[in-house]
């Protein structure tokens, strides 16, 4: 008999192996996975963090959590021998991402900053 945690990383990861779910679609909220399996919150983050360590999903700070790039020829599921292939891939670019879109923020608030500096004087 599966933990909760584990039926519900098996549901996503069977939505992922079956196309329903394609490499870079967000997963569902924690919010949402609570309430379609009745789990509580520290259980769903069970879950995605054994899809993560397992290669299956990324998270981007801020955004969520997103399907990985995988290898279709592989069938083994979250915490079976072997993660997808680009699981380390996929998280290193995720990260660029994520620091990309903070530099992004950040030139955005300094420009903002300055423009607010001009405008006191």
């Amino acid at each position: 008999m599966q933990l909760t945690f584990e039926v519900i990383a098996e549901t996503l990861w069977e939505q992922i192996r079956s196309g329903g779910l394609r490499p870079g679609d967000a997963l569902p909220t924690q919010a949402g996975l609570m309430r379609e399996f009745g789990a509580s919150s520290l259980t769903v983050q069970k879950a995605m963090t054994l899809l993560k360590q397992e290669g299956w999903a990324v998270s981007r700070p801020g955004k969520g959590a997103f399907v990985a790039h995988y290898d279709h020829t592989k069938d083994e599921g979250p915490g079976e021998a072997s993660a997808p292939a680009g699981g380390t891939t996929a998280r290193v670019e995720a990260l660029e991402q994520a620091l990309a879109e903070a530099v992004e923020q950040l030139a955005e608030l300094r420009a903002r900053v300055e423009s607010l500096e001009t405008s006191d004087r």
